[in-house]
């Protein structure tokens, strides 16, 4: 069955822009006749506020957008992340990491790491275990190895020139398809590097949560922001790596504040203003190329109305 999802961070009420991806995520699962669910993100515990997240389910009830399910919370569900990470570590696929921003810095600037656009300059692997680890400093992360295990000595028994390398990734360059954006690549291990997977002060990171939360739910289909779109080869190569499926994925445009930065809770956005919902799913509709339906008498007809001709757009 199809499974879609909204997973909003309660960092603030919803905003116009999220409500674009809740609403997008709800018309996909509907169309394809399958089951929505809601789940609540707050395992970057620190930046969460207290209520937001009871805010965030009113919100979706009164624009008629009610899960299939109960919600489920991150920050209920550390066992599973740390099953998931013991998997990665066990295959040689996660190590512990002890480097500071400054010491990450440091060894950026010196191999001539440049940062690429929009994303930060990928990680130089100081702490990986062919490279001697952590190398009796306390660990503070734990990383996922993107790349090609280094061995300083051939391999017994195999001939080897240059000295042998094993890969541990079957291909770190992700091609994907969105259903809205068209085929996608990029070379995590490049571009990225050995991304974080548990940070130092010991929260979960999202990528890893995202991973296994998708695949405990059965999550078929991923409806989102067009801004997490970067996130996504990151996430398919964790689930290579853990053996779980991978969902479709659609990104949906962003909405833009006055000064043309993506409109978000950090810059200020205004929660949204639900004094007449059916005019406000009608403002996110046209974002998603939908008709806005005047003559719909209240929400449930204009969610009704809006299920089919997001079929057409999105089959």
């Amino acid at each position: 069955m199809t499974t879609g999802r909204f997973a909003p961070s309660p960092t603030g009420p919803l905003h116009d822009g999220s409500l674009v991806a809740a609403l997008a995520s709800w018309l996909d699962a509907r169309a394809h006749g399958g089951r929505w669910l809601v789940r609540v993100e707050d395992v970057d515990t620190p930046r969460c506020v207290p209520g937001a997240d009871d805010a965030i389910l009113r919100q979706l009830a009164t624009c008629g957008l009610v899960p299939n399910a109960p919600p489920v919370w991150q920050s209920c569900r550390a066992a599973l992340y740390q099953q998931a990470l013991d998997r990665l570590a066990a295959a040689g696929r996660a190590y512990p990491c002890a480097c500071s921003r400054k010491d990450i810095e440091a060894a950026q600037a010196e191999r001539g790491l440049v940062r690429a656009r929009g994303r930060e300059r990928p990680y130089p692997g100081t702490c990986r275990p062919e490279r001697g680890g952590p190398a009796g400093r306390p660990a503070r992360a734990w990383r996922l190895h993107t790349g090609i295990l280094e061995q300083k000595q051939p391999i017994a028994g195999v001939e080897s020139t240059p000295p042998a390398t094993q890969s541990i990734a079957d291909d770190t360059v992700i091609t994907w398809t969105d259903r809205r954006l068209g085929v996608q690549r990029q070379d995590v291990a490049s571009s990225v590097g050995d991304f974080i997977l548990k940070r130092a002060d010991g929260l979960w990171a999202y990528q890893l949560a995202v991973v296994v939360d998708d695949a405990a739910q059965g999550i078929t289909h991923v409806v989102r922001g067009e801004d997490l779109a970067d996130n996504t080869p990151r996430q398919i190569l964790l689930q290579r790596a853990l053996g779980l499926p991978t969902p479709r994925y659609l990104h949906t445009p962003l909405v833009l504040a006055a000064d043309g930065e993506k409109l978000s809770k950090q810059n200020g956005a205004q929660a949204l203003d639900l004094t007449d919902p059916a005019a406000t799913l009608r403002q996110a509709a046209t974002r998603l190329g939908l008709a806005p339906e005047p003559d719909a008498r209240g929400v449930p007809e204009l969610l009704a109305r809006w299920v089919p001709a997001w079929r057409a757009l999105h089959p």
